[in-house]
Formats: C-alpha cells, structure tokens, sequence
C-alpha cells in the first residue's frame, strides 16, 4: 500500500491487534498520526462499498458526529486519522455515555446522503448439520459444541429469515457496538464504518443499546441504561418505532453470520492472509457457539424487561 501522501513515516507502521474482520495499523508521520486498515477482501460475507462508505463518513464528520476523521478510501485500505481515547469495556455503560450514543444515531440517521439500491439480503443459511459435522471430522476443538447445538442453530435462523423489523429503513453505521466505540474524556467517539448501510430503525436501537446495556454475559442487563440509549435518541429528534423481537433480529442474525463465516476459516485450517488471525477465529467460534442459544433464549425476557 502506497502511504507516501501522509508524510514521511517516523517509523514502520505498528499492528494494532484485537479486529475481528480487518488488520489495523498504526502510523506516525510528520503530519500526525493515522489508523491505516488493510481490508479482508478475500472471504468478505458481501461486496465491501468504499466510495459510498468514504462518502457518507465525511458527511457524518462534517456534520460534528464524534468519529474519526475519514483521510481516504481504497480499494483496499481505508485511513483515517487516529484518535486516542479509551476502549469501552464489555460490561453496562455509565446512563449518560449511553445516552450520548442514542443522541449520535439520532444525528446519523438525520443525515440527507444518497445511497445505491442495493439486492434483498438473502436468508440466512441452513447448513449447520452439515457445518457441525465437517466440524467433527476434522476434529475441531468446539466440535461437539456445536454438534449439540444444531437444532438451535437451524432455529436462530429461522427466526432471522421470518421476523418483522419494524421500520423505518435509514441509512447508517449498523454497527455502533462496544469494541466500535472509544471514550474520549466520558463522551462516545464512533469508529469503523465499514458495515454502514441501510437498515431498520428497530435493529440498530436494539443492537447498540443491548450492546451497552450487558456485560460478557448477558446476565447483567440494566434496563436503565437500555432505555438510555432510546431517550437519547428521542431527545436529539428521533422516533422509536414498535416494540417487538424484532428489535433484536439483526444483532441475532449479524453474530450468526459472523460465526459461520469464522467457522468456516477454521475448517479451511490455515492462516489467511488478511482478516482476523486464526486463533481469533476460532474464539469467535467458541463465543458464538456459547452465547447465540444463550442470547436466543431469553429474547421473551428482555421484551418483557425493556419495553417501555
């Protein structure tokens, strides 16, 4: 990758490590300091839109939305411009910080920038007999894990091809979870835009205020800070649409999707050479396996916990 037009490196760019879809560096020149993204172009679950991505994230910033400075879009490198602040752990937000977070979909959702039609997302696949068993023969260490869980598995999907999402359909982040946010001095800073499209009202306000609401489990779930994230969000102008498991839908299908896709690079059985490394991988197999029947579980419970 050709990086000469952000300065004169003072030293080789340093791999920043933790992603889960990408490669993320860092490089410091006489200019600043930028976040350098090597894109997984190889094995992508869909095309990857980078002018329309890099269009609407400077949009985004233009308008003051708290994010990273968008610097430029390849076909397979993305830079922005880095910024320090503190990763967001995996446990409930303060109410506030999760107030602000439903104030910035509010600002995203707001935004007048045009998008390409793009096709009908297709449903999501059935093959987890088949998937536990190539998982078995190859003796996969979250095997039989999996194997018990198949039936499950073919009912998360299920659900995800034939549940209603409440509307409306707007064009944002889809993706504004935990490990994509910083805290800079208290306040959120949104990162990695790389998922942004058009989605449902219902499944990005059920997606991020769950996010922030848990911890690594989900046996602690603050109602107070679930809610935070929606008054927020009605506070900056924006209108909740209504309630249902429908909420939850897309956070269901996105992590379903995520760990076929990494189950699948474990059973090839070798290092890919972009995305996530292998052992990642297969955590994010053993944290999908585990969690979604967990997370599928108790969708009757938090309706019944966090509706208004």
């Amino acid at each position: 990758m050709d990086l000469s037009f952000l300065g004169t490196p003072s030293g080789p760019p340093t791999r920043v490590h933790g992603g889960y879809a990408n490669r993320m560096y860092r490089l410091d020149t006489e200019q600043g300091s930028f976040a350098v993204k090597e894109l997984n172009l190889s094995d992508r679950r869909w095309p990857y839109r980078a002018d329309d991505v890099f269009r609407f994230e400077r949009a985004a910033f233009a308008a003051g939305v708290p994010m990273a400075e968008p610097i430029s879009a390849g076909t397979d490198t993305l830079v922005h411009r880095w910024v320090d602040g503190e990763r967001v752990p995996e446990e409930p937000a303060p109410a506030a910080y999760a107030f602000e977070v439903g104030e910035v979909l509010a600002r995203i959702h707001a935004l007048d920038v045009g998008w390409p039609r793009v096709p009908v997302e297709e449903p999501p696949a059935r093959d987890w007999p088949e998937l536990a068993e190539r998982a078995t023969v190859t003796r996969q260490p979250w095997a039989a894990e999996l194997a018990g869980r198949v039936e499950t598995f073919l009912a998360i999907a299920r659900f995800v091809g034939t549940c209603e999402r409440p509307g409306p359909v707007v064009l944002t982040h889809r993706d504004i979870q935990p490990w994509n946010l910083l805290s800079r001095q208290g306040r959120p800073v949104v990162l990695d835009w790389e998922l942004s499209g058009r989605l449902e009202v219902s499944g990005e306000l059920g997606s991020t205020a769950l996010s922030l609401a848990k911890g690594p489990g989900f046996d602690d779930i603050r109602p107070a800070v679930f809610r935070a994230v929606l008054d927020g969000y009605l506070a900056a102008g924006g209108a909740l649409p209504s309630w249902g498991p429908g909420w939850f839908a897309y956070m269901v299908g996105g992590w379903l999707g995520h760990t076929r896709w990494n189950i699948l690079r474990c059973l090839a059985g070798v290092e890919a050479p972009t995305g996530p490394d292998l052992a990642l991988s297969h955590e994010a197999v053993r944290n999908g396996v585990r969690g979604l029947p967990d997370l599928f579980g108790r969708l009757a419970e938090w309706e019944e916990l966090l509706m208004p």
